[in-house]
């Protein structure tokens, strides 16, 4: 398999620095010592006309002096003398560089100009650009320190990725102060090329890596951004930390970097949908940093604390309240078993307290015990240092118990001097400490919060309903002719009838421009009814007298009419008035207002919310945000983070609401967000939700051009399960074979495909001799984002027991967005009879779709049969110029 585009950012075998000098405090000299003092293997080379010789290094006058190979250059120039440098580069076949320099976006138009210009010439040649404006790059593991930090970063198991170079010297610091190393520490800068994407693609899979730390101020492209984010996440922690939460810090980012910052909500909702965690302050990220580096995992959120003082006992179960981490309930046989070995006043419940004379014993027996309930997921110890007890020994009780446990055990030592010996014991025996039992708990609620965060980034919804298939053609139409009016907001009957082709539930209107016409609309909808004023150019109607309910005998429909126009006139007199819109009143006096809304956010695109509705919904603030598209869990999972959700149970003498259908209608909604890309605004308030179900009263929709590069859901941060790829072939024996995308729930059926290849065939695919598939592995290929990546499997006996994969075909883009790389394995059993090909075929086509114009793979040269399939798909071959055993072969779309 082919090495990953930032290899030679991580893993240089040679590095160049260009503008490397001796001058005392200069950037240039920092970045020359830190490269040889960190011990690089690899081959340095100082660039510099003013210098011969820099620390017992030849010192060369350009990038084209040097005679040798280049992986990685460094680049600390002034930013008006980078671009010829970059030229320099491609020319010299260099494969990634690092521009410490700053003078680029940050400091505007101009700038922006000329860092549009080095990104263009770094993509012509296919460099991969770090920076500009950043500290540089860091691996320990190499011995590559190519930044001009002065911290001494410790190896180990954390990766570090963050836009601010300033965090990172601090975050490095902090590891070294707290006992925990990193595998690797990034420096992104403006994030000019390569992003947070494909920095955190890298790590994924990266060996070294078992946690990351992501510190944000802005992100550049979405898409990629979470796709990054969800292959990373799903394979290991990831806990991210983002500035510019408020208007305030907004504005400080954006004259710090020139990065673009959407909404903080929307933010949180996209790292929760990718399985990430958030974190809000530094030192939260550090207590994060703490507990991953000590490899601890959880399989349930459910949090036991044992304790020998009453009062850290509440403080920590306070702040496992706060985080929503809920604590164990214990088992009958778990409180006999401490029953026995506690005295008679111990708490008898979480927070365990075995009082302020507990022994090493007492702490070794309670904490044997909590561990080994069913109903515990986590334990955390915290210790206050009193006369009878010796913190030391205690602890040494609870590593040795802790070291028998597949459960993560966490330690709260309070205190100084009296615990610093019983600290260094937790450190050296990678158990994670804190100082107080809130950053206990903390550390353990990033563990449970991925933990349960992984069950959202496993949903893979898909655009549409099979179902209840939506009037998509017919929707368009209706916003095509109001564009074509010009106008941005539909009408009340228009943005109906645009739910209605969704199959939303609503309360039909009919439009009157006069009061005699108001009363025979009246007559023939049946009274009583409902007037609201029809106007593009009011939004909230009730605020300006614009809506009149319960109207109950014909007479009352003149003179609401008459008040109505009168009293909306006088407080918008330059409002454009078409008349009103009448409907029949919906008596329904058990239903629960909520309201539902798309908007559409500035990175992220289209964002649904939920919450409380009616003319209340601004007073009470009750909703949260989710990014299409959804499913019946993901739209649960929404409701249920809202208070609203209480109201819609049973209450007093309230029959419980049907969540059902209000689960389909946001279901709808996120169809539309997929399907209905001009779609700016909408709000569908109040949504009426009581137990004979859902009525959609009143609606606003403000539609507008779509943006993006006007392909399929290319306005949306998270592709689509992509239902219209599915197909299904019959061989020529009769055997039915369906083939499709591959869904998440295919974890297991994959295992079994790729298990059960022979040797001969897991080495033609992987390149190397392995035995199973390692759940990290399985996880990243059952687990795509459709957009940059896409997989496609032949299944036999679908939707059975005996379902299974036959053969499976993927491709990867790659950064250029033109090419992809290829893959394709067919079980043995069934090769030889047309699988690989018609797989091939179809994703081809796909890819061809998709906009990609060439399709390479490496294949080996003693793996025949697939380079005879390549030569009849039209793929040119060649042989690999670095490895003789290896043949590229390549294939224009």
């Amino acid at each position: 398999m082919r090495k990953h585009l930032l290899h030679k950012v991580f893993e240089p075998q040679s590095v160049a620095i260009v503008g490397a000098s001796e001058r005392p405090r200069s950037v240039g000299t920092q970045l020359l010592d830190n490269i040889i003092d960190s011990g690089f293997k690899g081959e340095i080379y100082p660039v510099n006309p003013s210098y011969q010789e820099l620390r017992g290094l030849q010192c060369y006058a350009s990038i084209s002096a040097i005679d040798h190979p280049i992986d990685l250059v460094v680049i600390v120039i002034p930013a008006k003398s980078i671009p010829g440098v970059l030229h320099e580069c491609g020319e010299a076949g260099v494969g990634a560089a690092i521009i410490v320099s700053a003078g680029f976006a940050e400091i505007g138009p101009r700038g922006r100009s000329l860092q549009d210009a080095i990104v263009d010439i770094a993509r012509t040649y296919k460099i991969a650009l770090v920076g500009p404006n950043c500290l540089g790059i860091v691996r320990p593991s190499v011995g590559l320190n190519a930044s001009f930090a002065k911290n001494r970063v410790a190896a180990g198991h954390v990766a570090l990725v963050a836009q601010s170079g300033a965090f990172c010297t601090a975050m490095m610091d902090g590891g070294e102060s707290n006992g925990f190393g990193f595998s690797a520490v990034a420096s992104l800068g403006a994030t000019a090329d390569v992003g947070f994407g494909e920095v955190l693609d890298y790590l994924a899979l990266d060996s070294q890596t078992k946690s990351i730390l992501l510190y944000i101020e802005g992100v550049a492209d979405a898409r990629s951004f979470i796709s990054g984010l969800r292959i990373a996440a799903r394979i290991k922690p990831v806990i991210v930390i983002k500035s510019g939460r408020s208007e305030v810090g907004n504005r400080a980012v954006v004259s710090h970097t020139g990065a673009n910052v959407g909404r903080d909500e929307v933010f949180d909702a996209a790292i929760r949908r990718a399985g990430a965690v958030r974190v809000a302050t530094t030192s939260q990220l550090i207590a994060a940093a703490q507990t991953l580096a000590s490899g601890t995992r959880v399989g349930g959120s459910r949090l036991a604390i044992l304790t020998n003082g009453g009062g850290p006992g509440v403080m920590a179960a306070d702040r496992a309240a706060d985080l929503q981490v809920p604590l164990a309930e214990l088992s009958r046989a778990t409180v006999d078993k401490l029953s026995a070995v506690l005295p008679e006043h111990w708490s008898h419940a979480v927070p365990v307290d075995i009082l302020g004379d507990a022994s090493s014993e007492r702490y070794h027996a309670a904490a044997e015990i909590l561990l080994a309930d069913d109903n515990v997921d986590g334990l955390l110890v915290l210790l206050t240092p009193q006369a009878m007890t010796d913190p030391t020994a205690c602890a040494e009780s609870v590593i040795a118990v802790a070291r028998d446990s597949r459960k993560p055990v966490l330690a709260c030592w309070l205190g100084q001097k009296l615990v610093k010996e019983a600290r260094d014991r937790f450190a050296a025996a990678g158990i994670p400490w804190f100082a107080t039992p809130e950053a206990g708990v903390n550390g353990f609620g990033y563990l449970a919060a991925y933990h349960r965060n992984q069950d959202i980034l496993l949903q893979a919804p898909p655009p549409l309903s099979k179902t209840k298939v939506p009037d998509v053609a017919g929707a368009r139409l209706i916003i095509e002719h109001a564009m074509s009016e010009r106008r941005s907001i539909l009408g009340n009957i228009e943005a109906k009838a645009l739910l209605r082709a969704f199959q939303i539930p609503i309360s039909p209107s009919m439009h009157a421009r006069t009061a005699a016409e108001a009363l025979i609309v009246a007559e023939s909808i049946g009274l009583p009814v409902a007037m609201k004023i029809n106007s593009p150019d009011i939004y909230h109607k009730t605020e300006v007298g614009g809506v009149r309910l319960h109207i109950r005998d014909p007479h009352s429909v003149r003179e609401a009419f008459k008040e109505m126009m009168e009293e909306v006139k006088s407080r918008c007199p330059d409002a454009q008035i078409e008349g009103v819109t009448l409907e029949a009143m919906a008596e329904r006096p058990r239903a629960r207002e909520m309201m539902i809304t798309i908007t559409r956010d500035q990175i992220f695109g289209p964002v649904i919310s939920f919450g409380t509705g009616g003319t209340a919904s601004d007073v009470c603030a009750d909703r949260q945000i989710a990014l299409p598209p959804l499913n019946d869990f993901l739209a649960r999972e929404l409701i249920q983070s809202t208070r609203a959700e209480r109201m819609l149970g049973q209450f007093r003498n309230q029959p419980a609401a049907d969540i059902g259908q209000l689960v389909d209608v946001l279901k709808r909604v996120s169809e539309m967000a997929c399907e209905l890309p001009e779609l700016s605004e909408l709000e569908i308030n109040p949504l009426l939700v009581d137990e004979m179900g859902v009525l959609a009263v009143d609606a606003h929709i403000v539609v507008a051009p779509p943006p993006g590069d006007g392909e399929r859901y290319s306005h949306m941060a998270i592709h689509p399960y992509p239902p219209g790829l599915e197909t299904t072939w019959h061989l020529t024996d009769g055997t039915d074979v369906v083939v499709r995308p591959i869904r998440p729930e295919d974890a297991e059926i994959e295992r079994n495909f790729v298990d059960n290849l022979s040797d001969q065939s897991k080495y033609f695919r992987f390149m190397n001799h392995m035995n199973k598939i390692s759940s990290l592995m399985l996880a990243r290929f059952t687990q795509i984002d459709y957009d940059r990546e896409m997989a496609l499997v032949a299944v036999i006996n679908e939707h059975t027991p005996e379902a299974g994969i036959i053969g499976v075909a993927r491709y990867i883009s790659n950064p250029d967005d033109q090419s992809c790389e290829f893959a394709l394995t067919v079980a043995d059993d069934w090769q030889r009879r047309g699988i690989g090909r018609q797989l091939m075929q179809r994703l081809m086509s796909v890819a061809r779709s998709r906009g990609l114009e060439i399709m390479e793979g490496d294949v080996l040269a003693q793996n025949t049969k697939m380079l005879r399939l390549c030569t009849a798909l039209g793929f040119r071959t060649e042989h690999d110029s670095q490895d003789p055993e290896v043949v590229v072969v390549r294939q224009h779309l």
